[in-house]
């Protein structure tokens, strides 16, 4: 990717952001610190989607800095990606929260603030042009697959995503710090599969056509 396509694509994302973070299409527009547009690589390969900012990022202003942060920082050193060359986003830019008792409390998002949201994410997607899209959890996913979606049946498949970019679906790292024990090790163990499905696929789209096909026909006997 050329420097210039780089400048371009950054330009464009900072733009986009100031336009998204004047929306006020949502209650939540008026109710959060920051809108939580995205960051990373402009020209990532990958692009990861989560549902939306949680109390940390909405402070902060920026996706995926709390303890599922954290978390997901080492899925993704663990598949030897740094965060730096990944762009992280959510399919809705403003915290959604409910009132419990005097305290906000995080929730995903309802079908219309993701629709209202929607073009922005579609907005990233179109200029970042990623070779994969990575859902966490289960709001991500249905928002591209549908509402009949099921992160426990149907993560770890490979979808058609928009602009036909390979998509898979795994659990959110959230999720996963709400588990303990025998059922966190189990939770763990299924991510593992999918990250590793996530390199193989970003391994397999770097290599040059004629050795794709070299390595993925049978032998001739």
């Amino acid at each position: 990717m050329s420097l210039q396509e780089r400048a371009r694509r950054e330009r464009f994302l900072e733009k986009a952001a100031a336009t998204a973070g004047a929306c006020r299409k949502c209650q939540i527009g008026f109710e959060r610190r920051h809108n939580v547009y995205g960051e990373g690589d402009p020209c990532a390969r990958l692009m990861v989607i989560g549902e939306g900012p949680g109390e940390t990022e909405d402070l902060l202003g920026r996706p995926f800095v709390g303890r599922a942060g954290e978390l997901l920082d080492k899925m993704l050193a663990a598949i030897d990606l740094p965060r730096e060359d990944v762009y992280i986003c959510n399919t809705v830019k403003c915290r959604p929260t409910v009132l419990d008792g005097e305290k906000l409390r995080n929730r995903a998002p309802v079908p219309a603030e993701m629709a209202n949201c929607r073009p922005y994410l579609d907005e990233q997607i179109e200029v970042i042009a990623p070779q994969v899209i990575l859902a966490l959890g289960a709001p991500a996913a249905k928002s591209f697959l549908g509402v009949h979606f099921s992160i426990t049946k149907s993560r770890g498949i490979w979808y058609e995503g928009p602009n036909s970019i390979p998509l898979i679906a795994t659990f959110h790292p959230a999720y996963i710090l709400r588990q303990g024990g025998m059922a966190m090790n189990e939770t763990k163990r299924q991510v593992w599969s999918d990250l590793k499905q996530v390199r193989e696929k970003l391994d397999a789209l770097r290599k040059p056509p004629e050795q794709a096909d070299l390595f993925e026909s049978p032998p001739v006997i």
